[in-house]
C-alpha cells in the first residue's frame, strides 16, 4: 500500500486525485486549514489521515505528523486574486506566495525525510500561469512561476526523488468559477478540462515505473 500526502483535497483537483488514491486502498494523509474544515474532511474521506495546518500560515507546518515513509506529496491548494499591477494590494501579493509557494517550499521540506525513505515522487500543480503571464495575473502568475522553480531547483537537488510539474490549463474547478467571476464573464464548466482528466494525468505521473520520471506536464483544454 502506497502512502500519499495531498493538498487541495477540499475541491478540484485535489479531491479527484485524493478519492482515488483513497479508492484504491493507499493511505492518505490530508490537510485542513481549521479543525471545523478538518472534520468535513474526515467525513468526505473515511479511513484518511486528517491533520490541522493552514498554508497561509506556512509555519503551521511544522506542526504536522507524518509516515516514516510517503511515497509521493501533491501540491494541490491554491489561491487567485486578479488584478493590474497598479491596484493590486500588498495583502492580495503576500496571501498568493504564501499559499501557492511559500507553503509548498516549507511542506516539501518538512516531508523530506519521509519522500527519501521511499525515494518518492513530489507533484506540484501549477498553472499555465506559471508558464505564461497575462495582463492582471502578476501576483498569482510570479507565485506559480516560483513553484516552478522550487520543482526545478528541488529536482536538482534530490536525484533520488521524482519531481513533476504539471501545468493544467482552464479546467472546471470552483477555482476557475471565482476566476470567471473577478474577470467579469460567464462560467460555463464545459468548455474547460475536466478535473477528472488532470487526476488522470496525476495518477499516471504517480504510477509510472521507476525507470522514468515525467518532468513537465502541460495539460491543456481540447478543441
Amino acid at each position: 500500500m502506497s502512502s500519499h500526502l495531498v493538498t487541495g483535497a477540499g475541491s478540484g483537483i485535489g479531491a479527484v486525485v485524493a478519492r482515488r488514491l483513497l479508492d484504491r486502498g493507499d493511505a492518505l494523509l490530508l490537510l485542513a486549514r481549521s479543525e471545523e474544515r478538518a472534520a468535513e474532511l474526515r467525513a468526505a474521506y473515511d479511513g484518511a489521515d486528517v491533520q490541522v495546518a493552514d498554508l497561509a500560515r506556512p509555519e503551521s507546518v511544522e506542526s504536522l505528523v507524518l509516515p516514516d515513509e510517503l511515497d509521493s506529496v501533491v501540491h494541490a491548494a491554491g489561491v487567485v486574486e486578479l488584478g493590474p499591477v497598479a491596484e493590486l494590494s500588498t495583502d492580495a501579493w503576500v496571501s498568493q506566495l504564501q499559499v501557492n509557494l511559500v507553503a509548498p517550499a516549507a511542506l516539501t521540506r518538512v516531508a523530506l525525510p519521509a519522500l527519501r525513505a521511499a525515494r518518492g515522487t513530489v507533484v506540484f500543480v501549477n498553472s499555465g500561469a506559471g508558464l505564461t503571464a497575462h495582463p492582471g495575473w502578476s501576483a498569482y502568475a510570479a507565485s506559480k512561476h516560483g513553484l516552478r522553480a522550487l520543482a526545478d531547483a528541488l529536482r536538482g537537488e534530490e536525484p533520488r526523488l521524482r519531481v513533476t510539474t504539471v501545468y493544467p490549463g482552464r479546467t472546471a474547478t470552483p477555482m476557475q468559477q471565482e476566476v470567471h467571476r473577478q474577470e467579469g464573464k460567464d462560467y460555463d464548466p464545459d468548455a474547460w478540462t475536466r478535473p477528472e482528466t488532470v487526476a488522470d494525468a496525476i495518477l499516471h505521473v504517480l504510477d509510472l515505473p521507476r525507470d522514468a520520471t515525467i518532468t513537465d506536464l502541460t495539460v491543456r483544454p481540447g478543441g
